[in-house]
């Protein structure tokens, strides 16, 4: 089992336990996406060696372009137990936006790209972006 896989069967066995998995959503979509486009994952570790959790733009650069990411992950069940809202870029400091859309098992359901002028455009002035509105990127997967 890899360390991916490890992360993902603790954070489910806590959620059975517990009712609410621990906050990996983040980080997991990080490197989710650099292995999406392309980043080995040697050069993704050493990149995020010196980072620190609340950076501001990129959360990872490939190839010299900057990649910002964002993730959802529905319940299990309940009236959360689906995505409708997809976090909204604060800054424009990246090239790439990223949106992974997991199922409740931290599979990849859906991951949709954005170049930065592209998102800009569609999303400045936008107040609640929809899932359907980031399908309107390129998609990854």
């Amino acid at each position: 089992m890899n360390i991916r896989q490890q992360l993902v069967s603790t954070a489910l066995e806590w959620q059975r336990r517990f009712g609410v998995a621990p906050a990996i959503t983040s980080a997991l979509s990080e490197y989710d996406a650099a292995i999406l486009v392309g980043c080995p994952e040697e050069d993704y570790s050493l990149y995020m060696q010196n980072r620190t959790a609340v950076a501001r733009g990129a959360d990872f650069i490939h190839g010299g372009k900057r990649y910002q990411v964002k993730a959802c992950r529905p319940a299990n069940n309940g009236p959360r137990a689906r995505v409708w809202h997809v976090p909204k870029a604060k800054n424009y400091k990246w090239d790439y936006l990223i949106w992974v859309h997991y199922t409740p098992a931290y599979e990849i359901y859906e991951a949709w790209c954005w170049s930065v002028g592209d998102y800009r455009a569609a999303f400045d002035s936008v107040t609640i972006i929809s899932p359907d509105h980031m399908r309107k990127g390129t998609r990854l997967k």
